[in-house]
């Protein structure tokens, strides 16, 4: 697995051939992943998720309004497809299929991170009514490791990732928690391999076109 010294020098060695707004997407997700290196030497699992998210998405998102409006799972999705046709050495298969398959599955049976759960627990909905399609989905991401489908894997994988980022960024877990710790360690570990992927594969189709970086000005020559 590469890491954030190895991505940084390539990006040092390529970067003044790339157009400004991959160049701050790639510079934003880089900086974020070293502190993802950071946080897991000092063995904070709470840190070191939050900030390989954070590096996820500085790598993928777009406008910020436009985000705001079509929803970010269908921007990251959108993500996922473009990178998944540049993976040709299939190393995002490879962390789905080979390092990480009882983990992943291990996830994808936790309830804690199925969203309609919790919208069953708050009252939203009707007390029953996230079992059937939480079955389903598990069905449907256990057929899509073993039919190799790896952007519906990562897709599915990510979702609920999605659900763990809202419950940590907005408050709804406590730091440092025992109760949300095995799902916490496999999104990590499955995380950690994944977003250094993205990024090389950003780099080596940097003079693609991609759309600017949210927050980002265009400079001036």
């Amino acid at each position: 697995m590469q890491n954030f010294k190895q991505l940084k020098a390539y990006q040092r060695g390529y970067r003044d051939n790339w157009a400004q707004g991959i160049n701050l997407r790639v510079h934003r997700a880089l900086s974020w992943l070293q502190k993802a290196e950071k946080e897991r030497e000092n063995k904070d699992l709470d840190g070191e998720f939050i900030a390989l998210w954070i590096a996820f998405n500085a790598a993928y998102a777009n406008d910020y309004a436009n985000e705001i409006r079509s929803g970010a799972r269908d921007t990251f999705q959108q993500f996922i497809n473009r990178l998944v046709t540049y993976d040709q050495d299939r190393e995002l298969y490879n962390v789905i299929w080979t390092h990480y398959p009882a983990a992943i599955r291990s996830f994808m049976n936790n309830e804690f991170v199925y969203q309609p759960y919790w919208d069953s627990i708050n009252g939203r909905t009707d007390p029953e009514a996230w079992k059937e399609p939480f079955e389903k989905a598990k069905q449907r991401a256990n057929q899509a490791l073993a039919q190799q489908e790896i952007t519906v894997s990562l897709s599915i994988l990510l979702d609920r990732m999605y659900t763990l980022r809202n419950q940590l960024i907005h408050g709804g877990a406590t730091y440092g928690s025992s109760l949300n710790r095995k799902q916490l360690k496999n999104a990590t570990e499955i995380l950690g391999q994944i977003i250094p992927i993205m990024i090389k594969l950003m780099m080596k189709n940097a003079h693609d076109l991609w759309a600017p970086a949210i927050y980002f000005r265009e400079q001036s020559s």
